[in-house]
């Protein structure tokens, strides 16, 4: 990004500590703690303001739809991603086949796993495409995974999924907002807000196709699902919303008030100029990992994870240094408040005898 860019990126984050922890927990930028308190602090005094502003949350919702290329009809608010993928997983008739990767995030697996009466399939990430079968109903994946950074090949996946008549579902949470993510070609994503996005727990967005939408049968939906939400307040409503709003949840307005102005940074920013920020700093650790003799999982991810290293996690947090122990990796993450120095830090760090 440019100087004048990373300048004003600088202004919207204080990070008390080397904080290379994202993939687990954004920071919020100045500017999203400020709508938050506003928004506290009217809650606090009684004032109307402080029940949360729905033309917020649909300003969101039409961000985010920007940021993955769909149009705003495609695009569900609520609170969890497994809450979204519940929806997906409960559309499904008694046996029908689930694919999912090996050892993916929870929320993407469990929700189909605990029906009981799914028949459940695993493959490993890289060979996933292959696995695809006639009698497959749904592909479920994450785009990026959480434990160790691998970047799934999302259009082999698809084109595996369209030529057996499967349908689709790509958890983005670990990847929008740093890596240039298309939602447009899957019946559905589901994206958690809180960390590459950079707003707070409680905002997650469901997207699906105008073809898959009825398929879903909006199972939590309350007045803010129907057409026209202001007159089905009581009683049952007369329509429902007619494009993927149907599916949304009643929001936490917190999570939402701090969503826009995160959302906004983003845009402002470009997902492009984040990607090579963020890219050229993970690539700046690995070089540093393979001087100081440790090998990580290889790839290009914003996410470097390292084998046998989780035994540091202590030292390292009381150096200052913020990121996290996951499925046996020591794991980074690299974003817009990451510098050059934050990294070193880490390989400084590292370098020390334990």
């Amino acid at each position: 990004m440019d100087l004048a860019l990373a300048e004003a990126t600088r202004a919207e984050f204080a990070p008390t500590t080397t904080y290379l922890n994202t993939a687990t927990c954004g920071v919020l930028p100045r500017s999203a703690v400020a709508a938050v308190r506003e928004l506290a602090e009217a809650a606090g005094a009684g004032l109307p303001a402080g029940s949360g502003d729905f033309d917020r949350v649909n300003r969101t919702r039409a961000a985010f739809a920007r940021l993955v290329g769909v149009g705003t009809d495609r695009v569900a608010v609520g609170s969890a991603v497994a809450t979204h993928v519940g929806l997906v997983a409960a559309s499904l008739p008694p046996g029908a086949e689930v694919l999912c990767s090996e050892r993916d995030f929870a929320s993407v697996i469990n929700p189909f796993a605990v029906r009981g009466d799914l028949k459940m399939r695993y493959a490993p990430l890289e060979s996933i495409a292959g696995a695809v079968g006639p009698d497959t109903a749904l592909v479920a994946l994450s785009a990026v995974q959480s434990a160790d950074g691998r970047i799934a090949d999302l259009p082999a996946v698809r084109a595996a999924a369209t030529a057996h008549g499967a349908r689709m579902l790509v958890d983005a949470t670990q990847a929008a907002g740093w890596l240039p993510f298309d939602a447009s070609p899957y019946d559905y994503t589901v994206t958690g807000g809180y960390k590459w996005l950079l707003g707070g727990r409680g905002a997650s967005y469901l997207t699906v196709s105008r073809e898959a939408q009825d398929s879903l049968t909006p199972l939590h939906a309350g007045w803010v699902a129907a057409e026209s939400m202001w007159d089905a307040t009581y009683g049952p409503m007369a329509e429902l919303a007619h494009g993927a709003r149907r599916f949304d949840e009643s929001p936490g307005f917190l999570a939402y008030h701090a969503a826009e102005p995160s959302l906004a940074l983003l845009e402002l920013i470009g997902v492009e100029a984040v990607h090579a920020h963020d890219t050229a700093l993970a690539a700046r650790y690995r070089a540093g990992l393979a001087r100081l003799g440790h090998e990580p999982v290889p790839g290009e991810a914003a996410i470097v994870s390292v084998p046998g290293l989780t035994d540091r996690l202590p030292a390292l947090q009381a150096a200052g240094i913020t990121l996290s122990a996951r499925a046996g990796f020591l794991r980074a993450s690299f974003h817009l408040y990451t510098t050059e120095a934050d990294v070193d830090h880490l390989l400084n760090a590292l370098d020390t005898p334990a």
